[in-house]
């Protein structure tokens, strides 16, 4: 009888373990991961939004707002938020180091009379929503190369008045950069990494994919930080300037990746990179070294890949890139999310077939969801939450919340 017993409560455990049924109800890989990532991007236009959709910007009406931006993403399945707080050299938080964004005041160096970071970690805990801080590490401006635009105290600013500094920041394409050859960028960033994961609860930290911009065969060898690498002992030693780059931001992203687990080893790094993989390794842009990253636990806990394309792309398809991801990281100890295009439901984007996908095929996310975990997503992350709100996407994410529950 005894032994019977036990053969019983062995047969239990065995059918719970192994995702069998429990009553007549069977027991998904979804419901039996609670831990699967199922994230929303709220980015620095979300912020824009919000201060146009009220009469007063201030911390009741923030907190207001952000409380019901996170039960309208917990209605849709998400379990974290990752919310864009350092986008253009500033910050969306009180930094010692980052002017405040005019995204959330109006103006750059100017305060909303409120710490949003801190009203954000609060609601997104309170309703059970893990929260990333979302930073991008060099992009100072975007579509100008005024100094005068910034705050009298953005560091970029600051640098550039200074003598022996100016190179600390450049001029590219129109916009701004900090120069991810300097040790003093580096140090910079980091800091304000610091400063983040110790005066805020927040679960993780994040980056997307703005790294280096874009060259040509023309201006690779001669453009942005080459005068740093024509100096360089990597050069005399016989590095191409495309290895030069991947280590200049191979240095940025293990400085992070310590500098976040010194603080709190609970709190997670993850990267966002571009989603074509012969993209990434290019000679010409991003020098984004996923390659290496893969092969520890050095540089990042995860990556989410913007595989921002459908079944019927024609030469980046988004089961043909999702293949090239799940082959990669098959063995890694980093874990691979999946970033996808929620922007582009019911939209006219697309190339070919692959317009009319997005257009009409109102299953396209449940799709992704579906085909990524089959192979090895951990979970996902959807850009961005304004799309995920608007009304004429409604029928799109009623049925990916069919998988996500």
């Amino acid at each position: 009888m005894k032994i019977m017993k036990q053969l019983l409560v062995f047969a239990v455990v065995l059918t719970l373990c192994s995702g069998l049924y429990i009553g007549k109800k069977q027991i998904s890989a979804a419901d039996l991961s609670s831990k699967e990532y199922r994230a929303v991007w709220f980015c620095y236009d979300d912020f824009s939004q919000y201060r146009s959709s009220v009469k007063s910007n201030n911390k009741a009406s923030f907190k207001a707002y952000f409380t019901k931006v996170v039960k309208n993403a917990k209605s849709l399945g998400m379990n974290t938020i990752i919310v864009q707080v350092r986008p253009f050299g500033d910050a969306i938080y009180k930094s010692s180091y980052f002017p405040w964004s005019k995204y959330i005041s109006g103006k750059q160096g100017k305060s909303p009379g409120y710490d949003p970071l801190k009203i954000m970690v609060t609601v997104a805990h309170n309703n059970n929503m893990k929260i990333e801080a979302w930073i991008n590490p060099y992009r100072v401006t975007s579509g100008t190369t005024s100094y005068a635009s910034l705050s009298q105290n953005n560091q970029a600013r600051k640098w550039h008045s200074t003598k022996g500094k100016k190179r600390t920041v450049l001029a590219y394409g129109g916009s701004l950069y900090y120069n991810p050859s300097r040790i003093a960028v580096r140090n910079l960033i980091a800091r304000g990494v610091k400063e983040i994961v110790k005066n805020y609860a927040v679960d993780g930290i994040h980056m997307d994919d703005y790294f280096y911009p874009s060259f040509s065969s023309g201006n690779v060898n001669s453009a942005f930080d080459a005068k740093e690498y024509n100096k360089s002992a990597a050069k005399k030693n016989g590095v191409s300037i495309a290895r030069y780059r991947r280590d200049q931001v191979n240095l940025l992203v293990k400085q992070i990746h310590d500098t976040v687990k010194s603080v709190n080893p609970n709190v997670t790094f993850g990267i966002s990179p571009a989603g074509e993989l012969s993209n990434l390794r290019s000679d010409y842009s991003y020098y984004v070294d996923v390659d290496t990253w893969v092969k520890s636990s050095s540089y990042v806990d995860y990556l989410t890949p913007q595989i921002y394309w459908g079944f019927k792309h024609p030469t980046a398809r988004f089961d043909k890139v999702m293949k090239q991801w799940s082959k990669l990281t098959a063995n890694s100890p980093v874990k691979l999310y999946v970033g996808i295009a929620a922007y582009k439901v019911r939209s006219n984007a697309g190339i070919g077939r692959e317009k009319a996908e997005w257009k009409t095929d109102t299953t396209i996310l449940k799709k992704e969801v579906v085909y990524a975990r089959k192979y090895g997503a951990k979970g996902f992350a959807f850009f961005d939450y304004a799309d995920m709100i608007r009304p004429k996407n409604k029928t799109v994410m009623k049925k990916l919340k069919s998988v996500m529950n």
